[in-house]
């Protein structure tokens, strides 16, 4: 009798242990469980291109300050600042009577 009861209890256990095994499976294959792991996952693709691209522009700084160094450049001028498309760009006006050249007879 012992052992029936050994088998009955082992045989439940492992039914018990299969069923949640497989309802989790299905949780994890369910259409919004796809959706969070695939954004997951999207985000961290991106996380790995910027750190990628950050990497690669501090090597390219890295390479050109070592290539002006061997060649003797000084460092670049700052460029001047781009103008902002918004704001209205001041043009020179000269009064209606105002001479540009001095071959105009007016």
């Amino acid at each position: 009798m012992f052992r029936r009861t050994f088998w009955f209890t082992t045989g439940v256990a492992a039914g018990v242990w299969a069923t949640a095994k497989v309802n989790r499976k299905l949780a994890q294959l369910a259409p919004e469980s796809l959706a969070a792991q695939a954004a997951d996952r999207a985000v961290l693709a991106g996380r790995r291109v910027k750190l990628f691209a950050l990497d690669v522009r501090d090597g390219m700084a890295d390479r050109e300050a070592a290539l002006r160094d061997a060649l003797g450049l000084a460092a670049p001028p700052d460029p001047e600042p781009a103008a902002d498309p918004g704001r209205p760009r001041l043009v020179q006006t000269y009064p209606a009577n105002h001479r540009t050249t001095g071959n105009e007879d007016h």
